[in-house]
């Protein structure tokens, strides 16, 4: 998996402002949307070591950079009293590796370091994380249980890689009949042209997009 470091820390406040003019630029306006962290679940996808960690065997400099933008929204989401589900994307060996086996070379082993959730977005105790074996999140998981037992009518879908398992569980909270809300600078991928593309396709068919900083505001609202 090529990457290349499309967005830094200093860059990004920027860069996320362009890329969501440039995509609601493109679809049409939802007003009937209106994301209300009171009955919304944040969704933390895969952010690993493996990716979101300099060390990390298939490391990604933009996740890497939105790891601060997300501990930020944590911070808020959970002060706003509102569902927090995590994955962690791992397999116990090649015998559930599936199609994933056939297409890449590398996987993430269940227990081995790079299958930890980076320390600055660690989960908190009673804050579900789900391991999962491929890019739906749904699938073969308890997250739609979860999502129903906590009344969950939106999603919030952040982390890695957007093209890839973002996208999927996106496209799979959709079918289920969730409303979806995808920050900008809160997923990451590979390259800022699937990245962009992504997100551009998604808002064009399944999802709200946004950014971090109007996302926690939203928290705020809900919370006065």
């Amino acid at each position: 998996m090529r990457s290349v470091g499309y967005v830094s820390k200093t860059s990004i406040e920027a860069r996320a402002a362009a890329w969501l003019k440039t995509i609601r630029g493109e679809v049409a306006p939802r007003p009937q949307f209106a994301l209300d962290p009171r009955r919304a679940a944040l969704l933390v996808i895969d952010m690993l070591r493996y990716f979101a960690d300099p060390d990390g065997r298939c490391y990604l400099p933009a996740a890497g950079v939105i790891v601060p933008r997300l501990a930020a929204l944590l911070e808020a989401w959970r002060a706003a009293g509102a569902v927090v589900v995590f994955t962690r994307h791992a397999h116990a060996g090649p015998q559930d590796l599936g199609m994933l086996g056939k297409f890449f070379s590398d996987y993430i082993r269940l227990g081995e370091p790079d299958a930890e959730i980076v320390a600055a977005l660690a989960p908190l105790p009673g804050e579900p994380v789900l391991r999962k074996t491929t890019y739906d999140a749904f699938q073969g998981t308890e997250l739609a249980e979860i999502l129903a037992g906590r009344g969950a009518e939106q999603v919030v879908v952040t982390g890695v890689l957007t093209h890839m398992c973002c996208d999927t569980t996106a496209r799979a909270a959709f079918c289920r009949g969730y409303e979806v809300y995808m920050p900008v600078d809160g997923t990451a991928s590979t390259t800022e042209k699937r990245h962009v593309n992504a997100l551009s396709n998604l808002a064009d068919s399944v999802a709200i997009v946004t950014s971090v900083a109007e996302l926690i505001a939203r928290c705020r609202m809900s919370r006065s």
